[in-house]
């Protein structure tokens, strides 16, 4: 990781929080307490900046610095509110495309995912606030600089965001190989939102549970799944050719 994408200290994090610079995430050593690093976490919690406690070797490995056990990674996108783009696309007259990745942690992955999405017409990516790849520069690279142009929405909780859009009228699709139904015997001319989970711990039940239809993508070979960025890839494009072509 470059150096031009850490903070480090405890002052130096506070300050670029105040200043309003796109934070990804900030490592915090365990054990560590004292009170301006209280007024950290404060500040974290209050900006909804994820932060995770870890190992002090952890730290020195990416900083070799003065970082007092708290070191920021910066982000290179800003983040977006899914209220408010889904708003601003039912204003516009057009029908939602939106996706989901679900603990899609591998950054060359999620930039793959990104570079399809922007091509197949999507309208924006929700991720988890934690447990999501980290939007850094080989992302953006991998992306073919798609994600300069994909809005990307750190949520919170992701089961009220999924509520939330099938409450505006969203489809919610998950695409999964323990299912019996074909990813194209769905209509997705309609709202739509795609789930895409991981390849190691695939999608969450609590996701599962909230949505209207779960499909596979069929397989011949022996193999027992495909790359999470190809998969993505297919059912995408399935999507557009409806949207498009039929």
């Amino acid at each position: 990781m470059s150096t031009d994408e850490l903070i480090y200290g405890t002052r130096a994090i506070l300050e670029a929080i105040e200043s309003g610079k796109s934070i990804e995430k900030v490592l915090l050593q365990k054990g560590l307490s004292n009170q301006l690093f209280s007024i950290l976490r404060k500040s974290l919690n209050e900006n909804k900046i994820p932060y995770q406690f870890v190992p002090i070797e952890k730290i020195n490995r990416l900083c070799a610095k003065n970082h007092q056990g708290v070191l920021a990674m910066l982000t290179n996108i800003s983040y977006y509110s899914a209220h408010e783009l889904l708003s601003n696309i039912f204003e516009k007259g057009k029908t939602p495309f939106v996706l989901i990745l679900d603990r899609v942690t591998d950054v060359r992955n999620f930039g793959a995912i990104a570079r399809s999405a922007e091509c197949a017409g999507v309208d924006f990516i929700i991720i988890p606030s934690r447990g999501s790849a980290q939007i850094n520069a080989d992302a953006i690279k991998t992306s073919a600089g798609a994600l300069h142009r994909m809005p990307v929405c750190r949520e919170d909780n992701l089961k009220t965001t999924i509520d939330f859009l099938k409450e505006s009228g969203l489809q919610i699709i998950a695409c999964h190989e323990k299912t019996e139904s074909y990813y194209f015997q769905i209509d997705f001319k309609l709202p739509t939102a795609i789930i895409m989970g991981s390849e190691e711990n695939g999608i969450s039940g609590e996701y599962l549970k909230r949505c209207n239809a779960q499909v596979k993508i069929p397989m011949l070979g022996k193999t027992s799944s495909l790359n999470v960025s190809v998969a993505t890839g297919i059912i995408l494009f399935e999507a557009l050719k409806q949207r498009s072509f039929t």
